[in-house]
């Protein structure tokens, strides 16, 4: 039998809060033991998300490093960006494992994150102690780990598809645009104009061009790949649905490659990875496909007029783009097997 574990949840009452709570309800090694809101301490609960009410710990914890050590092994950081910069290196200091959801240790260049989030960075010490979760590259690097860094969901979604056609050769790196669509819940619980209901309904609109805080960490991990300075075209846009991300990334084809190229390429990139799902020949993934699941689904296709390659990958922006992913991160870290609480089919429609 696995060793079970116990674990805290900070940030509970945001969307990507509730999420991990969710799925980790389900997971057979993991024992919930704090919930914790700085905002609503004290508060039922059932009161902020009826949904939970007698299926989880009756009252949010408030938030204590001291009482977290006595009651964990393991927290989840689900703070907004500039938090977890202060919190986490208190958190590893008391010995527990860290998983930060937020953006505070994904880029290892401090000034880069103080230019594409307006804060400042974490201590650059601890930035290079944290292990960038992108479970299906750096899993190596994730096993054994006591802090690793949960990717964005943008990058997640928009790495996945096109890995492994930079580190093939089947692109030219430098052609790279990503054309990426995502659900309202991805800008969160907070309340704002722009994802009122009314402005967001029957609407379709493009947001933070050329300014997207998840475009450096899209290209740090592309050059990792490539080996050398990758920089890409990003531009994302608000869809009135409430989950899930489609990335579109063009790229000119390397070498003659074409689509059957491709799809060789990728199915032996990902074998053995059981949350990357490559579709047949002229078929191409929709958002409601991996609707709750922690699948990202890609399509491919090469157009022999323009040379150019077309690459659609879809997750639900939730789960793989967040929680999921970070279950996934705890399971690699604890030596289970990376499905463990995580073997849940979409729910469609």
């Amino acid at each position: 039998m696995a060793q079970t574990v116990r674990a805290a949840v900070i940030g509970s009452t945001g969307y990507g809060g509730v999420e991990l709570l969710r799925l980790l309800l389900n997971h057979p090694q993991v024992q919930i033991t704090s919930v914790i809101s700085s905002s609503q301490a004290g508060v039922p609960i059932a009161d902020v998300f009826p949904h939970l009410n007698q299926i989880l710990v009756d009252r949010l914890d408030a938030l204590d490093t001291g009482l977290i050590r006595g009651k964990a092994d393991v927290v989840f950081l689900a703070t907004p960006h500039g938090v977890s910069a202060e919190l986490a290196p208190q958190l590893l200091d008391a010995g527990l494992k860290v998983i930060d959801l937020s953006g505070d240790f994904r880029l290892k260049s401090g000034e880069t994150y103080r230019q594409w989030y307006n804060h400042s960075p974490a201590d650059e010490a601890w930035l290079k102690k944290a292990v960038y979760g992108l479970c299906e590259i750096y899993g190596d690097k994730v096993r054994g780990a006591s802090f690793v860094s949960n990717p964005g969901c943008y990058p997640t979604a928009a790495s996945l598809g096109l890995i492994p056609a930079v580190a093939r050769g089947l692109i030219d790196p430098a052609t790279i645009i990503i054309d990426a669509k995502s659900g309202v819940s991805g800008a969160g619980r907070g309340l704002s104009l722009g994802t009122h209901f009314s402005e967001v309904n029957e609407n379709f609109s493009a947001y933070k061009i050329n300014r997207h805080q998840h475009t450096p960490e899209i290209e740090q991990t592309l050059s990792d790949v490539a080996g050398r300075d990758v920089t890409v075209t990003f531009t994302t846009h608000l869809v009135p649905m409430t989950r899930g991300i489609m990335c579109t990334a063009y790229a000119t084809s390397a070498g003659g490659a074409g689509t059957d190229d491709f799809l060789a390429a990728y199915r032996e990139y990902y074998a053995g990875r059981p949350f990357v799902r490559i579709r047949e020949r002229g078929k191409f993934p929709a958002t409601k496909e991996v609707w709750g699941s922690n699948y990202c689904d890609i399509g491919i296709a090469v157009d022999g007029r323009t040379g150019r390659a077309t690459i659609i990958s879809v997750i639900d922006n939730l789960v793989k783009g967040a929680a999921g992913q970070a279950i996934q991160n705890l399971n690699i870290m604890m030596g289970w097997d990376e499905t463990l609480g995580l073997r849940l089919s979409p729910a469609f429609p």
